[in-house]
């Protein structure tokens, strides 16, 4: 998979951008509020439809502007494909291939597979499970079109449920066959999700060790645990003995939606006993074991997007982090830093594998 060009127009702080790119190593250079990041927004944008940093579409839309678009030019299997995304000011986005509209966002998941490490990404670590739940439905959703379609109906059921206990409380009226329907089918699906992602997780966690024994400078025992209610019982039975304080509480307590991934080093938790350093090893290591899971399940390698990560980690760490980057195991990469020196000391002789763009 090859991302030939992209083109920004409106998008952030970008009001016309085209950009043609190296096979390997694409370096965006610039000061902090240059538009760097956005670059590689952009890039995300055009492989998920949306946004890695904004959860509202119109959000992308360059200040004082009714429009944004994006387009992109991509080899994929040796095929050409044109990449295009319309989003007027207060209307839908039109996301097209080859001309060829979808008629849901879902449908382009997977086409083109991305990673990105961005500073934010400790929130994977120290924040909410919600956090670590993206992460893994994301990294499953990129190769397994089963698992999304999956996905998508288990939410739709649990919203209708979770209407339906809010209505139980405030009326009174129970409808025990609505109820039961929506409970066969957040069970059929739920079921399916939690044995994907243990499954997922396990093959994570063993890639994911080789990654760290790499990136981190001391030999340290990590694991990784799912959280989950469904672990000890089935979900149908977890919703049916929960119903009496779901109704209070007017929300579905049991089912993918409320598990964790629980990170571990030295059998202490990460997220409350793991160092600054701890964390930013295995954060990295995390991510690099998505992009190889990633790879293994598809029949090209993802796109890898870094994002300032050179200013957050120690020089012994950075030079690990390029040499690794630029061997065979990894695709098309896009960085973005402040100092252009990181990449030309770390790759000085290889200047045929990197491309450096300065951002004004």
């Amino acid at each position: 998979m090859f991302l030939r060009s992209i083109q920004l127009t409106n998008f952030k702080n970008h009001e016309k951008l085209d950009l043609s790119f190296s096979k390997k190593l694409n370096c965006f250079i610039g000061n902090n509020g240059a538009g760097k990041t956005n670059i590689l927004d952009a890039i995300h944008y055009i492989c998920l439809t949306k946004s890695y940093f904004n959860a509202t579409d119109q959000q992308n839309i360059r200040f004082g502007n009714d429009f944004m678009r994006l387009s992109a030019e991509a080899a994929i299997s040796e095929e050409d494909q044109q990449i295009v995304c319309k989003l007027p000011i207060g209307k839908k986005k039109d996301f097209s291939v080859n001309d060829i509209a979808y008629r849901k966002m879902s449908d382009h998941i997977g086409l083109m597979p991305v990673v990105m490490i961005a500073p934010d990404d400790n929130q994977l670590i120290i924040g909410s499970s919600e956090e670590r739940r993206k992460f893994i439905d994301n990294t499953i959703s990129q190769v397994d079109r089963e698992y999304l379609d999956h996905l998508i109906l288990y939410n739709k059921y649990l919203d209708q449920r979770n209407a339906l206990l809010r209505s139980i409380n405030t009326s009174g009226h129970k409808d025990d066959l609505l109820m039961q329907n929506y409970d066969e089918n957040l069970s059929r699906y739920g079921t399916f999700i939690h044995q994907k992602r243990k499954t997922t997780l396990a093959e994570l966690e063993s890639i994911f060790a080789h990654y760290h024994s790499i990136v981190c400078l001391e030999k340290e025992n990590t694991a990784f645990e799912y959280d989950s209610l469904q672990n000890q019982e089935p979900l149908f039975e977890l919703l049916r003995k929960n119903i009496s304080r779901e109704i209070m509480m007017e929300r579905t307590l049991a089912g993918p939606h409320r598990d964790d991934i629980v990170f571990t080093i030295n059998k202490n938790k990460l997220k409350r006993f793991g160092s600054q350093g701890q964390q930013k090893s295995f954060l990295i290591a995390l991510k690099l074991a998505q992009y190889h899971y990633i790879k293994k399940h598809k029949s090209f390698l993802p796109f890898l997007l870094i994002d300032d990560i050179f200013d957050k980690i120690d020089r012994e760490r950075s030079k690990q982090l390029v040499q690794l980057l630029s061997g065979e195991d990894f695709g098309q990469i896009f960085i973005t830093d402040t100092d252009q020196m990181h990449i030309e000391e770390e790759l000085a002789g290889r200047p045929d594998i990197f491309d450096i763009f300065k951002i004004q």
